[in-house]
């Protein structure tokens, strides 16, 4: 039986992270409720592009829920609303900051309909600060946050990183707290607010540009595919693309060395520990190009791997998908859809090897579920 079996999540949140999270709660056994408006429903349901009718972005965000449309702003679907309150176990928002508490339905006015809700908000900016009412969304976050200055080459201006990667982390540190919380309530009875910031959790990621310059006054560069700290820690090109290393350690840089048949490289008082590589990292990375620029990437990888050297190839999303390290870990899934017979996703990456995630419940229809659980109001499940 998955773990959270018997938890109802009130699912009041559209786009990423919300529904992220949702999701999440959902494979792992929770009857996820997402609450949608009549008309559209989620706006990612109509976002380009789309796989049978069915936008990409959203099905790949929206497994193991139910669909219930409410009109909120009606009396039926406020009366509707507040009745699945007393009957959920947590409600989960990330609507624009105060919407739900001009029509009612804001943190107080839900934990008095049931004091044992947990209730988690996620919003750009959190619900304490000079500006928690401003929306946030990740590439704003992104630049404000400070992530686009560590990001992209020195010589280039600062840029956004390729996946919005802010809204997945609030989606997983909202998770975390309500798990938190829902363990708060078996030892107490209470439930308790959930507050989850995007600049919070990107912020919380910058630990290493963040701490030098909070400790030293030093404000740490751009190094494109280069670390702050450490050398070779990279990219090195080949004949016919580009391969990462991390050498992390001396025991890793005298494998290192070995791998590439470059004992003379370690015997190099130029280079003997990190701290004079990174003095001389330029002539140390001259170098190694010279030395395994004629190479193949599996050439190079495969001696780096002989010697237990972390590396692995620079890789497009095409080969990435393709590799049989995700097939076996469940991270590329086939899901059953009535309208198109089956599409394509990415699994749950949390394994638990007792109560694993299920993860066949294929994305709802708008509104799919209203009747079922309207009609069943009452003891859940």
């Amino acid at each position: 039986m998955p773990p959270l079996t018997g938890i109802r999540v009130l699912d009041l949140t559209h786009v990423l992270a919300g529904p992220f999270c949702a999701m999440l709660l959902g494979d792992m056994g929770a009857e996820v409720l997402k609450i949608e408006e009549p008309t559209h429903g989620d706006v990612t349901r109509a976002w380009a592009p789309s796989h049978h009718g069915w936008s990409t972005y959203f099905l790949g965000l929206n497994r193991s829920k139910k669909s219930v449309t409410l009109d909120l702003k009606s009396s039926e679907g406020a009366a509707a609303l507040r009745s699945l309150i007393g009957e959920s176990d947590v409600l989960l928002e990330n609507l624009r900051p105060g919407s739900l508490a001009r029509i009612g339905f804001g943190y107080e006015d839900a934990a008095t309909l049931n004091p044992r809700l947990v209730y988690c908000s996620i919003t750009g900016y959190g619900q304490t600060g000079p500006k928690k009412d401003f929306p946030g969304y990740d590439a704003v976050i992104q630049g404000e946050c400070g992530l686009m200055d560590v990001t992209g080459f020195p010589e280039g201006p600062p840029t956004r990183a390729g996946v919005a990667i802010t809204d997945y982390l609030a989606g997983l540190y909202a998770m975390s707290g309500i798990l938190l919380a829902l363990r708060h309530r078996d030892q107490t009875g209470e439930g308790q607010h959930v507050d989850i910031a995007l600049l919070d959790a990107m912020t919380s990621a910058l630990s290493l540009p963040a701490l030098v310059h909070l400790n030293t006054g030093t404000t740490l560069s751009r190094e494109g595919n280069r670390h702050h700290t450490l050398t070779p820690y990279e990219t090195l090109e080949v004949a016919d693309g580009l391969a990462v290393v991390a050498v992390a350690s001396p025991g890793l840089w005298t494998r290192f060395c070995a791998a590439i048949e470059a004992g003379d490289l370690e015997r190099d008082p130029r280079f003997a520990t990190n701290t004079e590589r990174m003095t001389n990292r330029e002539v140390l990375l001259d170098e190694l190009n010279r030395r395994v620029g004629s190479w193949t990437r599996d050439t190079l990888i495969g001696r780096l791997r002989a010697h237990g050297v972390p590396c692995g190839e620079v890789r497009s999303i095409e080969e990435a998908l393709a590799e049989p390290q995700l097939e076996a870990r469940q991270m590329v899934l086939d899901i059953p859809q009535a309208e198109q017979g089956r599409f394509r996703t990415l699994g749950n990456p949390i394994k638990l090897s007792k109560t694993p995630a299920v993860t066949d419940g294929p994305p709802p229809a708008l509104g799919q579920h209203t009747e079922q659980v309207l009609g069943g109001l009452g003891p859940k499940r």
